[in-house]
């Protein structure tokens, strides 16, 4: 056996743990549209081929940056940008939609590929696109409408696990589609968490032009906790770029949300992404989430904290102010959600014998896709059943729609406890909300 017929052979050996491992699990690719027209290209597809073929469940994710930067220049057309978004107005979407249909056409022929003497030959993969994501406006920013920019508001999990079930892989462009029927320009990495965290997927696969994250020095760095990602976005993400800190915030975001792993690779160098996916050291740059989450009942110590979790809701006027010595007499009533020393989410109750005002239900941002906020609320009304309580109420003005998904329905003042009705603020106007336990 020559030397390179036995090194084959070791790597086959050692791949098949992980071949294992990878088998119907779950994968985001984000590619940039970059990616799409690099030399390397071709290789990256028979990657994503033989990952299909080894049984992975695959989402990919495309950008097309400099398709569309290309169609505009075409038209003579300059873009404006606000918070690094780009500002589609109604002509610009007519050239957006056609650089993303050309990119999307683009991929979906080459996944096609099954030409003999190719690694594709004998794939026969299917390659489903759709609307798979509904998309909101971004609206004003600054004073400045960002018109046809938009956001995603949600993934319908359950076409998208379905085509993947199919064996299908899918395709997703940077484009969503809003409930009034208008199309948005949508970022790729926006799309990528947002997938990546609404199926609960095993990994989030960023491809960066570079091998991975370097520190100061050039060195290529292994892994990065999630605290180490955040401080490294914090104080080097303007040291390595745009691309780079898009992308590593993706893996940020999509691993705080409950994504297991993330890991930057280059669409740059042939094999990275199999290197970093079936070999113990890889090729790229890991984030992982190995953190713990402890629901609790709050303590004098929590007071702080909870504060800090409160206060934006505060200032927007969606919470009533509470100071400190209110909270501290109050504590507790408070059940919080603590993860590594930080609470990151927070719920009240208030007993008026049989019936209990449920309040200060808050969810740090970040972390608002998780469910925890419906974890929350479970652990609330189990309390409220154990003191007793036949019936949960609550003021808001703002999350009417999400209270209905927990089986709350809207009352009227006269339904609430007669001490409560005697400190309504009527000028707050809050919507009154009751469930049955």
């Amino acid at each position: 056996m020559s030397g390179s017929t036995h090194d084959y052979v070791k790597w086959f050996r050692h791949s098949s743990p992980y071949i294992n491992a990878h088998r119907g699990k779950t994968f985001v690719l984000m590619l940039p549209g970059e990616a799409l027209v690099h030399a390397n290209y071709g290789n990256i597809i028979y990657d994503i081929a033989l990952l299909s073929s080894l049984g992975v469940r695959l989402v990919v994710v495309h950008g097309a940056r400099p398709q569309i930067d290309a169609r505009l220049d075409e038209a003579g057309i300059k873009s404006q940008f606000h918070r690094n978004l780009r500002v589609t107005d109604a002509i610009n979407l007519e050239k957006v939609t056609q650089a993303i249909g050309q990119a999307r056409i683009q991929m979906e022929a080459a996944l096609s590929t099954g030409v003999p003497n190719s690694p594709m030959h004998g794939s026969r993969m299917q390659v489903l696109s759709g609307n798979f994501v509904v998309a909101m406006p971004h609206g004003v920013l600054d004073g400045i409408d960002l018109q046809h920019t938009g956001k995603v508001r949600r993934v319908n999990t359950r076409s998208l696990s379905a085509a993947l079930d199919s064996g299908a892989i899918a395709l997703l462009s940077p484009l969503g589609y809003s409930t009034t029927g208008e199309a948005f320009n949508l970022s790729y990495s926006d799309i990528a968490t947002h997938v990546a965290t609404a199926l609960k997927a095993d990994k989030l696969l960023a491809f960066i032009e570079a091998d991975g994250v370097p520190d100061s020095t050039g060195a290529l760095i292994r892994q990065l906790a999630l605290q180490e990602c955040r401080d490294f976005l914090q104080n080097e993400g303007e040291r390595v770029g745009g691309d780079l800190s898009q992308a590593l915030n993706a893996c940020y975001l999509s691993c705080l949300q409950g994504v297991p792993r993330a890991q930057l690779v280059s669409y740059a160098t042939d094999g990275a992404l199999l290197s970093e996916l079936f070999t113990r050291d890889g090729m790229g740059t890991m984030v992982h989430s190995d953190s713990y989450e402890q629901l609790r009942q709050a303590t004098i110590d929590d007071v702080g904290g909870i504060l800090e979790l409160i206060a934006p809701l505060e200032n927007e006027g969606t919470l009533v102010r509470r100071s400190r010595e209110l909270l501290e007499t109050e504590i507790g009533h408070f059940q919080v959600l603590e993860k590594d020393g930080t609470i990151i989410a927070c719920a009240a109750i208030y007993p008026f014998g049989e019936t209990a005002e449920l309040a200060c239900v808050v969810t740090h941002p970040d972390y608002r896709k998780g469910g925890r906020a419906a974890t929350l609320m479970g652990q609330m009304e189990r309390i409220a059943r154990r003191q007793g309580v036949k019936q949960l109420f609550l003021l808001t003005t703002q999350t009417a729609h999400w209270f209905i998904e927990q089986g709350f329905v809207q009352a009227q003042i006269s339904d609430l406890p007669v001490a409560k009705q005697r400190l309504y603020n009527y000028q707050r106007n809050s919507k009154i909300f009751i469930k049955n336990l």
